[in-house]
């Protein structure tokens, strides 16, 4: 049975930066109220003009750089967005399309923050059921489109960028060891875009009443988040007979450092096992843990063996996280 593996990664982060400067004089807030309460310093933001498909097509671009892989290689492609181009087509249409690519399959997949975690899960089982051989999942997110810059509690929060990672089969040992996954829709209430689906589609109405922006009951989440996280890194574990000393480094989605702290005390994990970046990006919902994956591997944080373990929470809500063994050399 082949095994599926990490062959490369690549990211993409708009130029401009929005500082936490830059929000006081947007929001009644202050750095020191920012930093404080989320860890984050600043975010990038995609210009006008650019969408969702062109952070992704750019980093699926490096992503097949460092695999050493032709476009022509690929066979599927799953993005992993909440912040499409359109409805229809899927963004990953048109990345394919700006690939160059012709004749595969390609779709979206809407886990909102866990996107990538289960993007990465779904390609696993593409290749070791044995259909194909190499793929590209991505997760690129325009999270500014989505949000409203008069409240003051969600748009200190969220930034634009993408990440990818090309999989492919090998006959060797796995890279792609295993996930955990889970959802619940009954908090569907706590994290959400209300307006602009068919349950509410636009109208004067919900643009006035700025129903089409991410909307969030942060005490509620802050919770569930800490739990959840820490739920999917020990299911993971113990289905692979692993210890918690076992794992290099650990890829969080970079919602809120205090959350990542709070899973850490919660599984009682060093804080420097942990990769953080939000300080310098924010949450970009799906993109974080590939961006993440994709500064590791080029810093040479990660070496051939390691073990790598991503997770993330998500509107849904959702949750879950991956085992990787490394399988390439340290940079």
């Amino acid at each position: 049975m082949p095994k599926a593996y990490i062959a490369g990664t690549g990211s993409c982060l708009p130029e401009t930066v929005l500082t936490n400067r830059d929000m006081e004089v947007m929001v009644d807030t202050t750095d020191e109220w920012i930093v404080t309460r989320t860890g984050i310093k600043e975010r990038r933001i995609c210009p006008r003009g650019m969408a969702s498909s062109d952070l992704g097509q750019l980093a699926c671009r490096k992503a097949l750089e460092d695999a050493s892989a032709d476009p022509s290689e690929i066979e599927f492609i799953i993005s992993a967005t909440v912040s499409p181009d359109m409805f229809f087509p899927s963004t990953a249409c048109l990345i394919q399309s700006k690939l160059g690519i012709r004749n595969i399959p390609v779709f979206d997949l809407s886990a909102a923050c866990s996107g990538f975690i289960y993007a990465l899960e779904t390609a696993r089982n593409f290749i070791e059921c044995g259909s194909y051989r190499t793929g590209l999942v991505v997760a690129n997110e325009c999270m500014s489109r989505l949000t409203d810059y008069k409240d003051r509690g969600t748009c200190v929060l969220l930034g634009d960028g993408a990440g990818a990672a090309v999989v492919r089969s090998t006959e060797g040992e796995a890279g792609l060891m295993g996930s955990y996954i889970s959802a619940d829709g009954n908090y569907r209430e706590i994290l959400n875009a209300p307006a602009g689906g068919s349950y509410m589609p636009a109208s004067f109405e919900t643009v006035e009443n700025r129903c089409h922006f991410m909307k969030m009951e942060g005490a509620a989440l802050f919770k569930i988040a800490i739990m959840s996280m820490s739920e999917a890194v020990n299911k993971l574990l113990e289905s692979h007979g692993l210890k918690k000393d076992d794992i290099t480094l650990l890829i969080p989605h970079q919602a809120n450092l205090r959350i990542i702290q709070g899973v850490a005390r919660n599984l009682r994990i060093k804080e420097g096992k942990f990769y953080i970046n939000i300080e310098k990006y924010g949450n970009m919902s799906a993109a974080c843990v590939p961006v993440a994956l994709d500064e590791s591997n080029r810093k040479g944080i990660l070496g051939k063996g390691d073990l790598l373990m991503t997770v993330s929470f998500g509107g849904g809500l959702t949750w879950g996280a991956n085992l990787i063994k490394w399988t390439k050399d340290r940079k």
